[in-house]
């Protein structure tokens, strides 16, 4: 039995060898490792050499080599208690030379002591499957196994450059720590900072927080922690312990956002924002109010609601205000009302090493310094914890009208939206949808309405205003071919309209129950709108994805072969598609992962962006130097190198990793 044994200040290190028997091992877990189990066993080309044995049903002993840049490596210990090693798995490489140092780390093993066996005459356990590699034709047929009770660092291990071939340099998870902590000091510290139960470690809470439902991005780990804070206080100390450790911090809002932003790609902590929802100040006179960043912005609305007030930013259902600060984001009311960073006065933000920032005073405008409010806004939790916001509020309008037409085409339902802008009147939501979205919204709601693009307009100020300009926008609508042009009044017909476009993606999971959504978003200058949203239609209709003809049963007709939806901030130019994949289904997942990119395409190539509102996370990373260029992305990178010297908030997000160097 190999053991690592602690106790009082003696360490004895015991490393026997063991045959493998692959009778004995059962089959690995299905959920992704978390950080301090790194290893990637599906990934033939992981720069980690990786050792594995199993001790039992419950036991899994893990070796890792973090590469660095020079010829040398660190060496963690770690172990899991859900984790086996799979029957019939591939060797498990090892190099030939392999030392461990006699210098420990004084803050693990203070005034330790190591003797090191010589392993030089071990059966080489090394598997390069490079073609022309020496070792090519060795395989692994014993396991070293290292049994020890919690994480610690080894010491240094020197690489066999004569299998160099088998490490990829382009191939390379991130390596944070030097020393990393043991999952129990970790523990500790953590729960000395919050209250004990609010310092989770449950594999289903953690996996739940590493795998949004609606992200479509590979899972490589999940959190090995997760942490719900009260105050900025407690953020502060989590921070500090993060950073003192080199932990990745994730903050986590209302998991509603769609590209990979909350995804743990090197473990560590989650920060749940949840229980931070408070309204902390209400200023009625100055119309704005002080909040944390946890409440969400409907609840946020029902609160200001009996004053009158509310905010007007409306993004999907869930989405909390710190998650709305983090990706920029806007929504439908954006066109009357600007994105997030037209909404937000000011905002309190926790840095990588603790400090506590205030971006800007409570005035409704400054020229004072530089502009940091507008820096963290769309920051994507790169650069801090956002734990504070001060935001601006709006009356709640006299009078609305909701209005709402049919088109035979997408491209004449744009044309309008565009008129619609040009004539000068004040709507305050455009969205469009398509012929796709519409079936999906009669099948989830039972409706019975034209199955054909629509237009939806809301206007908004005085009784008598809002009668007119329904009569101007009904007659721009009809000289381009609209049919059954309705409006609506009454609060309850109107709540009812708007329903169903803020419900419109939960209704896209009517069109193929168990399917899983790959949503992407783009934006273009408006006068582009219309070309551009008409050529992406045609991109996804002509796709090899399962057709609604296919789904329904329906007789196969252009009409009715609906591959994915779309739908569009018509006002501003921002449109989004919803493709419904298996993602099982590997040539669907590539045909997808193709039609988004020639969305982005057609975007960047009408002076566009590739995201309007979603935000970068990692699904828009490769596009950033194409549509941005280098010089502004290693701006960035500077930006984030300063504030993160450790690139532990939220790495690998943002911004493509090379820039941040």
């Amino acid at each position: 039995m190999a053991r690592l044994v602690r106790r009082r200040g003696f360490i004895s290190l015991i490393l026997p060898f063991l045959k493998r028997d692959s009778s004995s091992m059962s089959s690995s877990a299905s959920k992704p490792n978390s950080y301090f189990e790194r290893i990637s066993a599906s990934n033939p080309n992981s720069p980690f050499d990786k050792i594995s044995a199993s001790k039992s049903n419950k036991t899994f002993i893990r070796i890792f080599d973090a590469s660095t840049d020079d010829n040398s490596s660190r060496l963690y210990l770690a172990t899991s208690a859900r984790s086996q090693v799979s029957e019939g798995s591939p060797p498990f490489n090892v190099p030939d030379v392999f030392q461990l140092s006699k210098r420990f780390s004084s803050l693990i093993f203070p005034k330790a002591s190591l003797i090191t066996p010589s392993l030089h005459a071990l059966p080489s356990l090394h598997g390069c499957s490079q073609s022309g590699c020496g070792n090519s034709s060795k395989f692994a047929t014993s396991l070293m196994a290292l049994m020890l009770a919690e994480l610690a660092f080894i010491g240094t291990f020197v690489k066999d450059e004569s299998c160099a071939a088998e490490r990829d340099p382009h191939v390379r998870d991130e390596v944070f720590l030097e020393r990393m902590p043991t999952r129990s000091t970790l523990l500790d510290e953590l729960q000395a900072a919050c209250e004990v139960d609010r310092v989770v470690a449950d594999p289903e809470e953690r996996y739940n927080h590493g795998k949004p439902w609606n992200s479509y991005h590979e899972v490589k780990h999940i959190p090995d922690f997760v942490v719900y804070p009260r105050s900025t206080e407690e953020v502060v100390e989590i921070v500090k312990i993060c950073t003192k450790h080199k932990v990745p911090i994730v903050p986590f809002g209302g998991a509603t956002s769609l590209e990979g932003h909350l995804l743990s790609h090197n473990g560590g902590l989650t920060i749940d924002m949840n229980l931070m929802k408070g309204v902390k100040e209400l200023h009625l006179e100055d119309m704005d109010v002080i909040v944390e960043p946890g409440i969400g912005w409907m609840e946020l609305n029902e609160f200001l609601k009996p004053f009158g007030l509310f905010f007007p930013l409306d993004p999907g259902p869930g989405a909390t205000i710190g998650g709305m600060c983090a990706t920029r984001c806007s929504g439908s009311l954006a066109v009357r009302y600007g994105t997030m960073r037209d909404n937000v006065i000011s905002m309190k933000v926790v840095l990588a090493n603790g400090d506590i920032v205030k971006t800007a005073s409570r005035a409704r405008k400054s020229a004072a310094g530089y502009d940091l409010t507008r820096l963290m806004i769309g920051s994507e939790g790169t650069l801090g914890v956002i734990t504070e916001i001060t935001l601006r509020l709006q009356k709640i309008p006299e009078a609305s009208v909701v209005a709402m037409c049919n088109f035979s085409s997408i491209k004449d339902a744009a044309d309008v939206a565009i008129a619609t802008m040009h004539a000068g009147i004040q709507v305050s939501r455009v969205e469009l949808l398509d012929e796709v979205q519409m079936r999906a919204i009669n099948l989830a709601n039972g409706r019975h309405y034209p199955e054909e693009p629509t237009l939806m307009f809301e206007l908004i100020g005085t009784e008598a205003y809002t009668s007119e300009q329904t009569i101007r926008l009904q007659k721009i609508a009809e000289e381009h071919h609209a049919s059954d042009f309705v409006f609506v009044k009454t609060p309850e017909e109107k709540e009812d309209l708007w329903k169903i476009r803020k419900e419109a993606l939960w209704a896209c999971a009517t069109l193929r129950p168990g399917a899983e959504f790959m949503v992407t978003d783009v934006c273009v200058p408006l006068s582009k709108l219309a070309e551009s949203i008409s050529r992406s239609k045609v991109l996804l209709d002509a796709s090899s994805l399962p057709s609604a003809s296919v789904l329904f049963g329906l007789p196969f007709t252009q009409t009715h072969r609906l591959p994915s939806a779309m739908v569009s901030h018509a006002g501003d130019g921002n449109f989004h598609s919803v493709i419904l994949i298996d993602p099982k289904n590997e040539e669907e997942v590539e045909e997808a992962h193709r039609l988004a990119n020639e969305m982005v395409q057609i975007a960047l190539s009408a002076e566009g962006t590739c995201t309007g509102e979603h935000g970068v996370g990692v699904g828009k990373l490769k596009y950033l130097e194409q549509e941005l260029g280098s010089e502004a992305l290693l701006t960035m990178g500077k930006i984030k190198k300063t504030l993160d010297p450790n690139n532990i908030m939220n790495p690998g997000k943002a911004i493509p990793p090379q820039f941040c160097c």
